[in-house]
Formats: structure tokens, sequence, C-alpha cells
């Protein structure tokens, strides 16, 4: 695998910074000894860095391409020639300030294997002078391109770009660069979805479209052969959907949303093999173990449901997760009841793939055409941005020279050991496509069918109705499914059939596309089916999110499931869940209808109407809101790129994140406990309104910015003020004094609060 450039890179590393082998920690030596092994941390060439690495036995791992020919990776994919497309986010924190982050630097570059023998060797940049970009997707004759706050389409004009078309001019809007939309997955029901975003986009014809979704995840966002969605935030190892995607989020004041959002793998325990003292609250108690190794993700990123067939049969379908606080991949195994996904730890005390290479960052994880994992490698130093960096973090790169290089990155692949596959390219010939709906890798049977829509290749009609009626293969027959559905060719008589066969997963996609073709010439005979449908409970929720669309096209009908739906399910949380998505600004009559065919206060439907009420009440408050957004216009920046990330723009709190703002006794009680805590963190279990929030059910740690050097105590006063006004909240203001006066009666302080230090 050694090239030429390799080399040069290596001379050019060993100029900059001396080089070390990596050396084993010392788990029976006490903290202060395994600190002064790990007090440095060298610069690693790409074949070096290898070396410092483990993963299972009959695997291994081999480097695809290495500065100069990629730096700071984020993100990739792969076209239909075999080459790889390449986000570079090389302005990400160029010190522990961020000074310069702001930098045209980022690109877009495409990295191509000239040789066959599996290495890219080739560098074509695409498009530069970016800011920060952090996702691509390949669409039609061009590319998506996430470059904050926008949303491009760049036609690809001979691999330059053409002029640039925008489709969200507020994609990333508000947010850092640790809490912006990002992904661009283009799922197998033909619509682009996004971690940290309730938006979803799809391109019909020329015109692009946007709806919302369910609001998902934080960095990374993958798949299943169901078509499903999983994703994380940084302290969860996994959380998914249940139900196909573009079902949820039609309510807005619904939040959260049974089976949508849920813990896959609630263990969030990690192994790594060096210590990890580089991570922004390694001082907290519990953060590290004895030897000063991460105990729980804190940077859990870049999901994926390996989908491909080089791996052993074992790894197919399993969940993994990057971790680059830790330098290290977590494996999970998943199970499915036909409804419900839950998964488990692949292993006990050890991981997939770990490293004692500290400038080891894997940011994200991506099956390639030749069916190997891959593996975008920031390779640097600092890894957490600097709204959040601690003192403590700061002291930690200082010491260890983690600042620089910014000139590296890395693209590994893991392969059965001994193999060198390639990614071949593909045969465009209509049948060819048609034949790889049936391929037993994940990745080229969703090429095959983008390529297929893309093309518009409507020849093929006949052939994909026909694959979709054979039961030999059920993921070509859900591919098959999908691409009618985006060629716009599905029929009603194609949904019916796989309705009367005997796959149940078969029938949740049917259902899921049903949307797209249900019209008042067709609904009556839709209608009889999802009646019978109705018995199956775990159908029931599907049919229950198909309400609105049944309600377009006959309301009557719609009105008849709805009732037998609540009749029959009003304790199913999934059901109920359902309803309530096609019931928005119907929430009160609801409510009062359920109570009158049934008093009993603990169902599922009655609490979740009750909750959706209480949104829509704060949400009623938006005059209020915009005054202050007028009054208080640095509180509210702030707010948006500090707060609503996790508490959720209306202050409601979010799943697995955090709890509410509104009406908070935190927020509107003693002043100086709040900024104490924006100050300084909060760590452990809560309680607000009676309720205790901990860990899962939100992020057990909350990160104080009184160390960021971007905020002034006059910012900070204002947005406590703006919190304190927001919503329902009515309390006094902060001004800078009181945060002045709380820094010096912390003064020296690191670490984060917890609820009983502060008395609460």
């Amino acid at each position: 695998m050694t090239r030429t450039y390799y080399l040069a890179v290596s001379t050019f590393l060993i100029f900059l910074i001396a080089c070390g082998q990596s050396r084993q920690p010392h788990v029976a030596k006490d903290s202060l000894a395994v600190q002064g092994d790990f007090a440095a941390s060298p610069v690693l060439d790409g074949a070096t860095a290898i070396r410092s690495m483990k993963t299972d036995e009959g695997l291994e791992v081999q480097l695809v391409a290495a500065e100069p020919l990629v730096v700071a990776p984020v993100a990739l994919t792969f076209d239909e020639r075999g080459r790889m497309w390449v986000v570079e986010m090389t302005g990400f924190m160029p010190d522990t300030s961020g000074n310069g982050e702001e930098a045209l630097d980022g690109k877009i570059v495409i990295l191509e294997d000239t040789t066959g023998d599996g290495i890219m060797d080739k560098r074509t940049v695409f498009l530069d002078s970016l800011v920060l970009p952090r996702a691509i997707c390949l669409i039609g004759n061009g590319v998506l391109v996430a470059a904050p706050p926008q949303l491009w389409f760049v036609p690809n004009e001979n691999d330059r770009p053409g002029k640039k078309v925008l489709v969200d001019d507020k994609y990333a809007a508000g947010g850092n660069v640790e809490h912006q939309p990002n992904g661009l997955l283009r799922a197998m029901d033909n619509w682009i979805y996004n971690a940290k975003s309730d938006k979803r986009y799809r391109l019909n014809g020329h015109r692009w479209i946007t709806e919302s979704t369910v609001f998902r995840g934080q960095w990374g966002i993958t798949q299943d052969n169901q078509g499903r969605l999983f994703y994380n935030n940084n302290s969860e190892n996994l959380l998914g959907d249940y139900f196909p995607p573009g079902l949820g989020g039609k309510n807005p004041h619904q939040q959260p949303i049974a089976g949508y959002d849920e813990p896959i793998v609630s263990d969030n325990r990690v192994y790594p093999i060096r210590p990890n003292t580089g991570v922004n609250r390694g001082y907290v108690k519990g953060v590290l173990d004895d030897s000063l190794r991460l105990i729980s993700f804190t940077a859990a990123c870049g999901p994926l449901i390996y989908r491909g067939n080089l791996l052993p049969a074992t790894y197919h379908h399993n969940a993994f997760v990057a971790e680059p606080a830790a330098n290290l991949i977590k494996r999970n195994i998943l199970s499915d009841s036909g409804q419900v996904v839950k998964g488990i730890q692949a292993y006990t005390h050890r991981e997939f793939l770990a490293s004692t290479d500290e400038r080891f960052r894997p940011v994200g994880l991506f099956t390639g055409p030749d069916g190997a994992l891959y593996i975008p490698d920031m390779y640097r130093g600092i890894l957490q941005h600097k709204t959040y960096l601690t003192p403590y973090l700061k002291e930690e790169i200082r010491k260890r020279q983690l600042t620089l290089p910014l000139n590296c990155g890395r693209i590994y692949r893991i392969v059965p050991a001994g193999t060198s596959p390639v990614a071949r390219p593909l045969v465009l010939q209509p049948d060819s496509l048609l034949a790889l709906l049936s391929h037993p890798n994940g990745m080229l049977r969703d090429k095959a069918q983008q390529l297929i829509v893309d093309r518009h290749l409507t020849v093929l009609v006949p052939a994909l109705r026909q694959l979709l009626r054979s039961t030999q293969y059920p993921l070509a027959q859900g591919h098959a499914l999908w691409t009618l559905e985006g060629l716009q060719a599905l029929a009603v008589a194609d949904i019916t059939m796989l309705l009367q066969g005997p796959d149940q997963a078969l029938k949740i996609q049917a259902l899921a596309a049903l949307p797209g073709i249900l019209n008042a010439g067709n609904v009556k005979t839709m209608t009889g089916a999802l009646d019978t449908l109705i018995n199956n409970t775990t159908l029931a929720p599907v049919v229950a999110y198909l309400l609105p669309a049944v309600a377009k096209a006959d309301k009557a009908a719609a009105a008849r499931l709805e009732a037998q739906l609540i009749k029959t399910y009003a304790r199913d949380r999934y059901v109920a869940a359902a309803i309530i998505n096609g019931a928005a600004n119907r929430e009160a009559s609801l409510l009062e209808q359920l109570k009158a065919a049934n008093p009993d206060t603990t169902l599922a439907l009655r609490r979740q109407l009750e909750k959706a009420l209480t949104t829509m009440g704060s949400q009623a408050d938006a005059a209020k809101m915009a005054a202050l957004r007028q009054n208080y216009p640095r509180g509210y920046h702030l707010f948006q790129t500090v707060c609503q990330t996790c508490h959720g723009k209306q202050g409601n709190g979010m799943a697995a994140l955090a709890p509410p703002l509104n009406e908070s006794e935190w927020v509107t009680g003693n002043k100086k406990l709040l900024a104490a805590i924006v100050l300084y963190g909060l760590t452990g279990p809560v309680t607000v309104h009676g309720k205790v929030y901990q860990a899962p059910e939100i992020n057990g740690d909350m990160p104080g910015i009184g160390s960021s050097d971007e905020f002034s105590d006059a910012d900070i006063a204002e947005l406590l003020t703006f919190l304190r006004s927001a919503w329902k909240n009515k309390a006094g203001k902060v001004t800078a004094a009181d945060i002045q006066q709380v820094r010096k009666q912390y003064n020296g302080r690191q670490k984060p609060f917890t609820a009983a230090e502060l008395g609460n």
C-alpha cells in the first residue's frame, strides 16, 4: 500500500514534529505514572498509525488515503465510477480560541484509484473556498453541499462546479459547528434526511421540495435494510426509529414522538486502550476511570448500520459508532421484533477498533462499493469546539502540543485480512442497474436505485414490477417498490399485492409508500384494506400514520379509521403517537372526545395529547418571543447557538438531550444559581417540576460556557435575562455585575455543579 506521497508526507511530519512509536498503557500503574507514559502525543504517519490500532482477529485496517491527498475529512460518499467524494473541514478549531475558523479553506474533493489496487492516488478539487462544510449528497447531475448556513445544489460539469442553486438558506441557521445539521442521507424512500435537523429534502424534476420531519440526532445518520433511520448524540451510543422515516413529524406540537428518537442501545460504556485525559471534562469524577480512560461516550458520532457483504456475515446489520474522543469505534448487535429494535454491545470490555494514538479521530463510518467499512479520520489534536472548551482541556492541549499540525487527515478501510478489494465502476446499462437491486451489498442496492431514478429509466418499470412480485429476495422487493415510487410509476395494485403477502416488513414499506399515490379515485379500495390491517398490532401504528393522507382524499373515511384506532388502541403509546401526528390543531377537541368515551387518566393517548396541548400553549406566546428577540438580540443569538440545540426551540426540553427551560424553577428562581450553572455547567440528575431528569432520558452533563472567549459577561447576562422572560417564564433581569459576582464567588472552579451542591 506504500506510495511515494506517503513517504513525502512522513518526511514533512518528521520535519514538523518528532514522531514516536505508540505504547500500550499499563493499567496497573497509578494515574501519575500513566500520565507520564502518555505525556507526549506524537504525530504518526498513516502506516505507523495503523500499527497503533487493534481490531478483530481476521480483519485488518488499510490506509486508503492520507495527507496531502486528503486533509481533515469529515464525510464521504462514492459515485458510480467508484470514486470517493470527500468533505474537508480544514478550518475546524485552528487553536483553542478558534481563531481563523471562518477562513474560506473548506473543500469538496474527488479521490480516485487510477491503478486498480484499492488505494487512492489522484486528487481533484471540485469545490473550494467553503467555511466549515460538513455534508455531501450526490443526486441527479450534481451534488448537494452543506456549507453553513446554506444548503446548495451544485451541478457537476465534468468534475467542475456549475452554477449553484440555493436549496435552503437556513439549513444550518443557529447552533455552532457541533450542533448544526449534517448528514444528507439519501434514504430508501427517495428523500434526503439529516442529523440535528427536522427537515427533509427531495428533488422533483428541477424543483427542490422541503418538508418537516422528526428531529433526529447530532452528527451522522444511517439507515437499515428497511429504510429506518439511526443516529445518536454525543453521549448516546445509538438512537433510532421504529417506523419509516417519512411518516412522523407532521404535528409541530408533538415532541417527543413514541417510536422515533428511541434509545436502541442503552449501554453507553466505552473501553479505550489508552488514557483519555484530553477530554473536555476529564477532571470530573466518573468521567475517567482509575487508569484515566474514558468510561462512557462523550463524542459519539457517525453511526453506520453495516449492510455490506465483504466482512463476515456476523457483522451484517451490526451498528458501528465512532468515538473520536476515545480513539475507538464501537460495534453493537441489533435485534428486531418486527417493530421494536434493540441492541447490545458486541463485546465485553473491548472494542471493535481502538487506537493508542490520541490524534486518531474517526468522525464517520461508511460502506463502500467494495463492501469495506470506510473511516474518515480528521487526525488532529483538538476535537472540542471553542464554545464548550474548558480551561482543563486547554491545558491538556497545551501540555501535549495538540494544536498542530492542522494539515493531516486519513481515510482507512476495514477488510478481511489479506484481501485487497477494489471499487469497480458500475455498468450503467438499465439491465445492469436492475440486477444491482438484488446485490448483497446494500450500498450498491441504494446506488442502483438512485441511478435508475436520477436517469428516469422508465423503460425498467415492467421489470421492476416483476421484481416487486418475486419473493426470492425481499430486500430487492423493497428497493423495487421505492424505485417505482421514485419514477412516479407506483400503482395501487403494487401496494395491494404487498399488503396481501406474508412479509410484515414489506407491508410496512408498502404502507409508507401509499400517501404518494392515494387519491379520491382509489381511497375506498385502500381504506378497505386498512380496515383489515388495524387488527394487526404491529401494523396498526403505521395505519394510524396514514390518517392525514386518507383525510385529504376522504375525510369521512379518515374519521372512521381514527375512531376505530382510538377505541382499540388508546393504551398503545405508538398508535397514540401516530394519531396525534395527524391531529394538529385538533388536540383539544380530540382530548375532550377521549375523556367522554373513557375517563381513564392513564391512557397513553390522553397523556400524549396533554403534552401536545402544553406545547401548543407555549407556541401561542409568539408575539412575546418576537419582542424579546428584538429587545435582547445577543441573548437570543446565544440561545440559538448554545441552548436551543439541546433544550429545544420552545424551551420544553428534548428527549435524550436536556430538560425544560420553560417554567423551570432553575431558570426563574435564584438568578445567581442559574448564572453558576451556565458558567460552570451542571452534572448528574436534576429535578424540574418534581420530575427527576437523568441519563439516558437526558444527557447527564450540561457544559458551562464561562471559560469561552466568545462570550462577555454582558452577553451571558443578556442570555439569562432572555431565558428568564421567555415562553411562560416571568423573572427579573440579570446584569453583567451579577455574572461577575458569581465568577468571584467561585473563582478557580472548573468542574460542573451538581444539583445537591446548589442546594436544589
